[in-house]
């Protein structure tokens, strides 16, 4: 099978892909033939050394998501069949346990059976290893956490990624309003056309003729909110941007933040006071071993499965391509997931 290991915390030329012996299960175990494995942001974060909680020390192998077909399973196994497609838990390329276990940039993944989840009919191949993060992210916060209301204004920076897309089809099932906030000018008129970006405005916060809070602003007076946004969720959140979200929420208003996006730098937070809003932090491990983690893979994957839920591709790069394709996303040009495939 084929590996990508980082050799050293660098720049792209560290990852470098390597051939291993084919896969065997043990007793608990299922084998995955990787059909399909989601690119995301802390996989360049761990290759640059930004990450090591995650990823610990070089050698190692990147990625937190994957998909495929199971190519064989251990004897204890009984729920789990040779040929059922499946994707893998957030636990099953987790930092702890076996080594093996780690990171999905490969072809084949060994894995507990309990860390995978069937996944139904109706779901593009190319996709199933490219799901859970980006909606699961969206859902744990905004409804198992936030429990958000139908009539709610919702703020969603970096609107071209794929949580961003993900959260706009979550917010709007559960009756929401949606503004996407976007730098890129070039991008709005390509996340108009998608039917997965499903905003109901978007703004530009790199136009200078018109500071994007005012009009954020004006749309939410709009919509009968005098009293501003009830919840962003945000994976840049800081320094001076991060400054003016905080002025932009209603009373009692939420600040999610996900990422680590932004550059730190000092921030007034004393309207947090008056408005008694809140910032809080998610991070998804929040979720795990939890029942609502299963009750949002089932979730996810049924709206999937009948084209309720959609996520673009942005692209899709061979598994030994895995230079190019990290070099392409850091580029931040792409709308959607990109995806490797082995």
């Amino acid at each position: 099978m084929q590996q990508v290991i980082v050799t050293a915390f660098g720049g792209v030329e560290t990852l470098q892909v390597c051939s291993l012996k084919a896969a065997q299960p043990r007793p608990h175990e299922v084998v995955i033939n990787l059909t399909s494995i989601g690119m995301n942001q802390a996989d360049l974060m761990a290759r640059k050394g930004e990450y090591r909680i995650s990823s610990g020390e070089p050698p190692f192998t990147p990625g937190i998501e994957g998909g495929g077909v199971i190519t064989a399973v251990g004897e204890a196994v009984s729920d789990r069949t040779v040929g059922q497609r499946v994707i893998l838990s957030i636990q099953a390329p987790a930092s702890i346990g076996a080594p093996e276990y780690k990171g999905t940039y490969r072809s084949q993944f060994v894995a507990p059976a309990t860390e995978t989840i069937p996944v139904p009919d109706g779901i593009d191949e190319a996709l199933i290893g490219a799901l859970w993060l980006p909606f699961l992210t969206a859902w744990g916060a905004l409804v198992w956490q936030q429990n958000i209301q139908p009539g709610q204004i919702v703020m969603l920076p970096a609107a071209s990624s794929s949580v961003a897309i993900a959260a706009s089809q979550i917010v709007k099932q559960h009756g929401g309003i949606t503004i996407g906030t976007t730098t890129s000018p070039t991008k709005v008129e390509a996340l108009q056309r998608l039917n997965a970006a499903q905003y109901d405005h978007i703004v530009v916060t790199s136009n200078r003729s018109q500071p994007w809070w005012k009009t954020i602003r004006k749309i939410a007076k709009t919509q009968g909110q005098n009293n501003g946004i009830d919840i962003i969720f945000d994976p840049v959140a800081a320094g001076d941007f991060l400054h003016h979200e905080i002025r932009l929420l209603a009373q009692g208003g939420t600040l999610w933040v996900y990422g680590l996006l932004g550059s730190p730098g000092k921030v007034d937070v004393s309207p947090l006071i008056r408005k008694n809003a809140t910032i809080r932090g998610w991070l998804l491990n929040h979720i795990s071993g939890t029942s609502a983690e299963q009750e949002g893979y089932t979730h996810i994957l049924e709206n999937m499965a009948v084209g309720r839920y959609q996520m673009p591709i942005a692209a899709i790069f061979p598994l030994d391509q895995v230079q190019a394709a990290q070099t392409a996303m850091a580029q931040g040009k792409h709308i959607g997931k990109y995806i490797l495939k082995p």
